[in-house]
């Protein structure tokens, strides 16, 4: 079994974002069928909602600033266009939460078992992270986004999101209630950081889409 799919333990990692971005959108539409199998739905609904993908995206085409915006747009919309067709079927409430454990448990075990793998075999866990931190800022988010590092040294990295591309999307759609779906996703990676073993801690107290005016990505090394 391969433990590190996304090869985040590679010398110069660089993440896959359109591959990435396609795992998750399919994973997504899949466990939603599954999970929702016995509500009664439109036999046709979850087809149509790929369908209506496919036309929201060209629709918002112009957001595409480079191409992890291309990917970050597909993935967010794809959270636009589920609401769309099951809120009025199933309520706000139970939509949300399906929506958030279709998009966030898929690829939960392999997103978790990847960066585990990876700090488990680095020499240094903490400069590790911060690599793989500065790839994804690059090469997974962009330009959609802007980011303010307020600490980078060898103790401490502190990275704020400071517009997000994903909220900035779903306010447009009007959908802000699903930002924090979006910002759950990254509890897959935080699980696998193990303070003692790893030697550096990492704290998220809040975020955009939980209502804070920054998203606050800070890793710091612990003493000893």
């Amino acid at each position: 079994m391969n433990t590190d799919p996304f090869g985040l333990a590679g010398d110069e990692y660089v993440p896959d974002v359109a591959g990435d971005s396609a795992a998750i959108v399919d994973a997504f539409f899949d466990h939603l069928a599954g999970s929702l199998r016995d509500d009664d739905l439109p036999d046709d609904l979850f087809a149509g909602m790929r369908r209506s993908l496919i036309e929201l995206t060209a629709a918002d085409a112009e957001r595409c600033v480079d191409e992890p915006a291309r990917a970050n747009l597909r993935m967010t919309l794809a959270l636009v266009v589920a609401y769309r067709a099951l809120r009025p079927r199933l309520g706000r409430d139970v939509t949300i939460a399906a929506l958030r454990a279709a998009f966030v448990e898929p690829l939960g075990d392999v997103v978790q078992a990847g960066t585990k793998a990876m700090l488990d075999a680095a020499d240094d866990p903490f400069a590790a992270m911060v690599a793989v931190s500065k790839a994804r800022e690059k090469y997974a988010f962009g330009a959609g986004f802007d980011f303010a590092r307020t600490v980078d040294d060898d103790e401490s990295y502190h990275l704020d999101v400071v517009r997000c591309f994903y909220h900035d999307v779903l306010v447009a759609h009007s959908a802000p209630e699903l930002t924090p779906v979006m910002c759950e996703f990254d509890a897959n990676w935080i699980g696998a950081i193990d303070p003692a073993k790893h030697g550096f801690r990492f704290e998220r107290v809040t975020t955009i889409g939980l209502g804070g005016t920054h998203c606050p990505f800070h890793w710091d090394r612990t003493e000893g």
